[in-house]
């Protein structure tokens, strides 16, 4: 009896490792990430074209520091041009009477925020309140501008909590079934989160079919990068998974804080990382008239290429094992019901 006790502890005691290691890792990541954020090099504008334009932009800049990068352009016109291409997330128009900010608070309602909290004293000091005008508001349905973030959320996480079952409950497959399997549920996913971002919650009011496409693709990497990765990790796909898709991905993404609020590790993540590429694709698609948005079409192909490759590299080294694909599948181990419930 003390055998099969101690033996069962250990068994226990040896799983309640994953969950402690997703606990670190999600400190980590979401602290690291989201704990102090604050402007670097924000790009910003003063409009004008004379000395005293230049002036107000040299004072700003040198009073903010590494926070902010001050450019002065023509006109209100080209002010607006560049919200809307994204070189600028904010631009002030000085006025004795009525000085005004244009922001757009589509791309990033903390940008925005952080950028108001920038203007707002200077136009005190000049004597008179501070009138802000959205040029590219979001959504009626998405009032902040984060509905799409949490689209992607649970984008993602239908996504890497069905390689957890493809790979645990459906590891006696052939890998060309578990890959037609993964490509299946990515469809379904993305269908899932078109409906809501849709008719459901109204998070866009146009660019539904781009933002399927995007969601397809998107969902289909993360399914095919698990599925490859699950004949090398066995147990540990389910928190192999989880630092890729939800720590390094959620945090990079831009739906919470833009990198020009982030600190320089999780800036740089945002340039490649696929939840970064869905989530800027969308705002591009939906709010800036396209603009990047083959960068970030270019990032979610990457991945899924990635994905391609990584199912491709685990099928050799599965055909190299002689590892047999029976007609039925053989019932899932107690280690693959386990991860396939996330342990």
């Amino acid at each position: 009896m003390r055998n099969t006790t101690g033996g069962a502890l250990r068994h226990v005691l040896a799983h309640l490792l994953t969950p402690l290691l997703m606990c670190i890792g999600m400190g980590l990541a979401y602290l690291g990430a989201f704990a102090h954020p604050a402007p670097h090099d924000l790009p910003v504008a003063v409009v004008g074209q004379g000395t005293d334009a230049r002036a107000l932009a040299r004072t700003i800049e040198d009073k903010a520091g590494d926070r902010l990068a001050v450019r002065t352009v023509t006109d209100r016109t080209e002010a607006i041009r560049q919200l809307k291409e994204q070189d600028v997330f904010g631009a002030y128009v000085p006025d004795r009477r009525s000085p005004e900010l244009l922001i757009a608070s589509a791309g990033s309602d903390t940008t925005a925020m952080a950028v108001q909290k920038v203007f707002t004293p200077v136009a005190l000091h000049q004597g008179s309140p501070l009138k802000v005008t959205d040029v590219v508001p979001p959504a009626e349905g998405d009032p902040t501008g984060q509905g799409i973030f949490f689209l992607l959320v649970a984008l993602s996480i239908g996504s890497y909590a069905s390689v957890a079952v493809i790979g645990g409950a459906g590891g006696a497959l052939a890998m060309r079934m578990r890959v037609t399997l993964a490509a299946a549920m990515s469809l379904v996913v993305s269908v899932i989160g078109a409906v809501f971002a849709g008719p459901v919650f109204h998070l866009v009011d146009r660019g539904l079919a781009g933002l399927w496409t995007m969601a397809w693709v998107y969902s289909a990497g993360i399914l095919l990068v698990g599925t490859g990765l699950h004949t090398f990790l066995k147990r540990w796909t389910t928190l192999g998974v989880m630092v890729l898709f939800v720590m390094l991905n959620f945090t990079t993404a831009g739906g919470v804080y833009r990198p020009e609020l982030q600190n320089g590790f999780f800036a740089a993540l945002h340039s490649f990382w696929n939840g970064a590429g869905f989530v800027e694709g969308t705002r591009s698609l939906v709010y800036f008239d396209s603009t990047g948005l083959g960068r970030h079409v270019g990032t979610l192909a990457a991945w899924l290429a990635v994905g391609v490759v990584t199912v491709a590299v685990a099928a050799a080294v599965e055909a190299r094992r002689g590892k047999p694909a029976p007609a039925a599948p053989a019932p899932a181990t107690e280690e693959e019901m386990e991860e396939a419930v996330g342990v």
